[in-house]
């Protein structure tokens, strides 16, 4: 959501930073809904200063016995008490016309936000590891793991295309990695531990920017709750409505849930495999700061995922999403890409996002400065830490051997009972 003040102040400079995201000027429309709302305040409180003029008048008027005076005067009276609630519902009506057009406009990006079009102008940060070099031709894991237990066809047969189910070893593996990823968040990191809820109300998905712009996107109960698409749809609207002061800052909050996405615009993509589902696991890593602290914690939570990466052994490379390729709330992303050896590329595997105080206006989630007077909007931030089912994808791919086992990576085993391969069956 954005600050319809500041668009007034500068509209060239807000209508600049939505080109650079490839939307249309927006500015001199928003000024003017902002115009209108404004015009019919200022007549609203005309209206009201001349009722309480014309209150005083009536009564000097009666102490004058001036009854053909103090009549007059209440004949106005009269017509301004049905004049403003007419006002009062117009500007009731304009100010969700412009609340709505505001929410249906992207964070704008930050200044170091290469501008691209789409994946291809994303500019790489830095690469760490080397991809393996398996001495043997490398296979995908949709064709190792099902004799390790990862079931596509009952998962289809269970609830359709895009459900997997996990058994055995897959599930031993996929739980392994959920619970690996949380104690690193928690007892490495500095995360609270939450388990949040899954289904959430209209708000409180529109806090996060998934509504009303991306609807289709979620799936909708009978009774009008949304499964969360990630958790931090809930994790980051703990702080809804709040005001925090400022030593609290900044909050740091973890949970692993599942996640649901319809996956309305991926027809035909990523068909095959654990790629690309309509429910599936994920750590998520949510923060609420200072605006003078959000940059540094960008840096931070994005160092917290890599971390998991690299404690597995996997070869992964950080990549500056351009403006073409962020998403909605953020207003810059680094995507983490992990090597897949079976596909020979790099797909992502985390999203760490800051979103300023995009996220908070909408949510009205403040704190209150140590120094100085009044509130001010906090900044929110959300990177996954990471998506336990591509992990499992990038764990099978990288230490698959040629019998089709693969190696379970060494921080994974206590969680295993010490198991180190997985064979098939």
């Amino acid at each position: 959501m954005h600050d319809i003040r500041l668009i007034r102040d500068d509209p060239a400079a807000f209508d600049a930073a939505l080109a650079k995201r490839g939307a249309a000027p927006q500015a001199d429309t928003l000024i003017a809904i902002d115009e209108r709302r404004r015009a019919i305040i200022a007549e609203a409180q005309e209206a009201q200063t001349r009722r309480n003029d014309l209150s005083k008048q009536i009564g000097q008027a009666k102490a004058a016995k001036d009854e053909a005076r103090a009549r007059e005067l209440m004949d106005e009276v009269a017509a301004l008490k049905g004049k403003l609630p007419e006002l009062e519902e117009q500007e009731r009506a304009v100010e969700v016309e412009l609340n709505t057009a505001l929410a249906a406009i992207p964070n704008l990006p930050a200044a170091d936000v290469p501008q691209g079009a789409d994946e291809n102008d994303n500019m790489l940060v830095h690469q760490k590891g080397e991809p393996n070099q398996l001495a043997f031709e490398a296979r995908e894991h949709d064709v190792i793991a099902p004799a390790l237990g990862m079931d596509f066809e009952t998962g289809v047969a269970l609830a359709g295309t895009r459900f997997t189910l996990l058994r055995g070893s897959m599930a031993r593996l996929s739980r392994a990695l959920g619970q690996f990823m949380l104690d690193r968040m928690t007892e490495q990191n500095g995360f609270e531990l939450v388990q949040p809820p899954l289904l959430v109300r209209d708000e409180v998905a529109f806090g996060t920017g998934q509504l009303p712009k991306f609807a289709e996107d979620l799936f909708r109960t009978t009774d009008g709750r949304w499964l969360i698409p990630t958790a931090e749809v809930s994790l980051t609207n703990i702080v809804r409505e709040a005001i925090l002061s400022e030593a609290e800052l900044p909050l740091r909050f973890t949970a692993l849930t599942p996640c649901f996405r319809s996956e309305a615009g991926a027809a035909g993509r990523d068909t095959r495999g654990l790629i690309r589902q309509h429910q599936f696991d994920k750590v998520e890593m949510v923060s609420i700061t200072t605006p003078d602290q959000s940059d540094a914690e960008h840096e931070r939570m994005t160092a917290c995922a890599e971390g998991v990466l690299e404690a597995l052994g996997l070869p992964y490379r950080r990549m500056l999403l351009c403006t073409g390729d962020m998403g909605f709330s953020a207003a810059r992303t680094y995507d983490l890409e992990v090597w897949l050896p079976g596909q020979a590329r790099y797909r992502e595997i985390s999203s760490c996002s800051t979103c300023t105080d995009f996220q908070a206006r909408r949510m009205m989630a403040r704190y209150r400065p140590a120094e100085g007077k009044g509130t001010r909007f906090v900044h929110t931030l959300n990177g996954s830490g990471l998506a336990v089912g591509r992990t499992l994808v990038a764990v099978i791919e990288n230490y698959q051997q040629a019998d089709g086992s693969v190696v379970v990576p060494e921080v994974l085993r206590p969680y295993l009972g010490g198991q180190a391969v997985l064979e098939p069956r």
